[in-house]
This record gives structure tokens, C-alpha cells and sequence, in this order.
């Protein structure tokens, strides 16, 4: 937690922001979740410790700390943006229940090296990539109607 802490206190002076507690807070949070999030959730989970901290805030923040690298939106699922922390974790793909919302995250293997190649091949600079399977799980699949 205290790496991500420099990288987003860095990126916030080199824009003229302060890390202020509430930021802290949030940042915290995040690193504490090993869940997809949207907004509103991490608001809820913040605010039973701390109800000081706004959910405007918690609004205004997500996009810096995607800014950062630190989060990324993974996935948007009823009208809502889903983030996860992304920092020091590996490249994953989401397999995404249609009927139950469940998701399920998968190690890429080789695919990551593919889409390397595919991109060097066409002297294209990949910053990031995103997949995401949509379908049914087992569950969904063995249940009847």
C-alpha cells in the first residue's frame, strides 16, 4: 500500500492537487477490495467507517486513480463503470455470467504474448488490454428455465 500511496501522491502534486485524507481514504479502500467495484459500492463500503468522507468525492476520485494506472474500469454492467486495482497484479480476462452477474477471472497465458506480437507486427504500442467473455455459467446452464 505504500507504493501505490507515492505513485498517486506524486501524480496528484504534478497536477496541483493535494492528497488530502478523504483521497487517502479512498485509496485505501480500493487496495482493501479484491472485488470489482462501482462508485457507489466503495462509497457504501467507506462510509461505514468514515462518514466523512462525500460520495462526490468518491466520484471525482476513481478517475484519478485510473488516471494513474493504479485502477482500471473493467467492465460496464447495468448502465454502472466496474473498476478493480490493477497495480501489481497480472493481466487477467473476465468471464461474465448473463443471467447471474457472476464473474470469473482467468490468467491470459499465451494470449498476452500473442497480442504483443500482433501489435509489434503492426508497430502499434499496447498500454493495456481488456477481454471480456459474456455467456452462462455451469449454474445458470444446469438450472431449468
Amino acid at each position: 500500500m505504500e507504493k501505490q500511496y507515492e505513485i498517486f501522491t506524486r501524480f496528484l502534486d504534478r497536477k496541483g492537487l493535494k492528497m488530502t485524507r478523504s483521497r487517502k481514504t479512498i485509496l485505501k479502500a480500493v487496495f482493501e477490495t479484491h472485488e470489482h467495484f462501482n462508485a457507489d459500492q466503495l462509497y457504501e463500503q467507506i462510509r461505514q467507517q468514515d462518514q466523512t468522507v462525500s460520495r462526490a468525492t468518491v466520484y471525482r476520485t476513481i478517475p484519478l486513480l485510473v488516471e494513474t494506472g493504479l485502477v482500471k474500469q473493467s467492465m460496464r454492467r447495468n448502465s454502472k463503470n466496474y473498476y478493480e486495482h490493477i497495480y501489481g497484479h497480472p493481466s487477467h480476462l473476465h468471464l461474465i455470467c448473463a443471467r447471474c452477474g457472476s464473474i470469473y477471472e482467468e490468467k491470459t497465458g499465451n494470449l498476452e504474448r500473442e497480442l504483443r506480437k500482433l501489435c509489434e507486427k503492426r508497430k502499434f504500442r499496447m498500454d493495456e488490454f481488456s477481454i471480456t467473455i459474456k455467456g452462462l455459467c455451469r449454474k445458470c446452464m444446469e438450472r431449468k428455465g
